[in-house]
């Protein structure tokens, strides 16, 4: 791995571990993969596994829409769950695939990057 897609992929972790919206499950796959290449994992074994865990956490645009319109939904996203649905089936409409938010676009641009998805539709 050339160290221009590594310096990608750190600074992509990074942004994911900093979003408000990233699960437990998302933060561990970050201190995981910071934790490996601490230890001297090899950069391209370290990277495959954070986008394997990544991967696996998917957030597809009819999940979202469903669980905004949902009570939980609106209980989590409260007065701002009018807003947050209609952004969500505005990107379904432009052809969008994945959720957006602060946690879920760095991993989809990270995993556009590697090759692993295609690019996703950002408003």
């Amino acid at each position: 791995m050339d160290n221009e897609l590594f310096e990608y992929v750190e600074a992509k972790v990074k942004e994911i571990a900093a979003a408000p919206s990233a699960s437990a499950a998302t933060k561990q796959a970050c201190k995981d993969f910071e934790d490996a290449i601490a230890a001297g994992t090899d950069k391209q074994a370290a990277t495959d596994a954070f986008a394997d865990a990544i991967s696996a956490k998917q957030t597809d645009i009819d999940s979202l829409i469903g669980f905004i319109g949902s009570e939980v939904g609106k209980q989590v996203f409260g007065d701002a769950a009018p807003a947050a649905l209609a952004h969500a089936q505005e990107r379904k409409a432009a052809g969008a695939k994945w959720c957006d938010c602060a946690a879920c676009r760095p991993c989809h641009e990270l995993l556009a990057k590697l090759g692993r998805e295609e690019a996703d539709v950002y408003l």
